[in-house]
């Protein structure tokens, strides 16, 4: 029965074996389908789409390529993950390559109101520097802790893009499901915009769809390994 469920069974490459041993061919159940999606699948599998890998590998490639000219024009990528699963491997990745990320939750208007997000900025540095130089002492043991907790929240929502000065070259997104609202504000300002799109995305959201399973660390971890591999060293 599963035959017929499955388009036929070409030979596997080694690239297309490790992406399975990943599990960056699972989508979700075939009632969540977003129909642009179809083209990316190869069958179903107890009511699973199963995503073909092959396409996988070739956007991946066109997506890298892309990323691979902004990074040697040494403009500024944004990554962003949220899921709880994958914030982790999204912040580690992040750091290894210098770039800003957002792996906590998506503060509406990190872009389009990038005014507010330089006030929180300012703000966040200037508790640092105070801190340092030790003008706290001056205040109570409770205000102290006041401006730490305020401190601490600023890290949270912005520590991880210090470094941005403005709208980024391109913004990478791992779970389009969770960051629609990351996609509408880099759409709105006409940044490009590569992502993970599982099988209930649509990949016409975004300007470089990776069709892959965004749910699965493994999956993911996979795709910005060779993300990493591919941009690390170049300035």
């Amino acid at each position: 029965m599963e035959a017929l469920e499955m388009k036929s069974q070409a030979p596997v490459d080694p690239v297309s074996q490790e992406m399975i041993r990943a599990g960056l061919h699972f989508g979700h159940k075939t009632s969540k389908t977003h129909p642009n999606m179809r083209p990316y699948i190869s069958g179903m599998r107890n009511a699973i789409h199963i995503i073909d890998v092959k396409f996988t590998q070739l956007k991946l490639d066109e997506a890298i390529a892309f990323l691979r000219k902004l990074r040697e024009e040494g403009k500024i990528i944004l990554m962003v993950g949220t899921k709880t699963s994958i914030r982790g491997i999204v912040k580690e990745t992040a750091l290894a390559l210098g770039l800003p990320f957002v792996a906590e939750r998506w503060i509406g208007g990190t872009l389009t109101n990038f005014t507010m997000t330089q006030k929180r900025l300012d703000e966040l540095k200037d508790l640092g520097i105070a801190r340092e130089r030790g003008d706290w002492q001056k205040y109570t043991k409770k205000e102290q802790a006041e401006l730490l907790k305020r401190m601490n929240s600023l890290e949270e929502k912005f520590g991880g893009i210090k470094q941005l000065v403005g709208a980024p070259a391109a913004v990478f997104v791992c779970d389009l499901d969770e960051n629609e609202i990351a996609v509408l504000e880099a759409k709105k300002l006409s940044v490009p915009v590569v992502a993970i799109a599982d099988t209930n995305n649509d990949p016409k959201f975004v300007d470089y769809p990776i069709p892959a399973n965004n749910d699965a660390p493994s999956s993911v971890r996979y795709i910005l390994s060779k993300i990493q591999d591919a941009l690390y060293g170049i300035h």
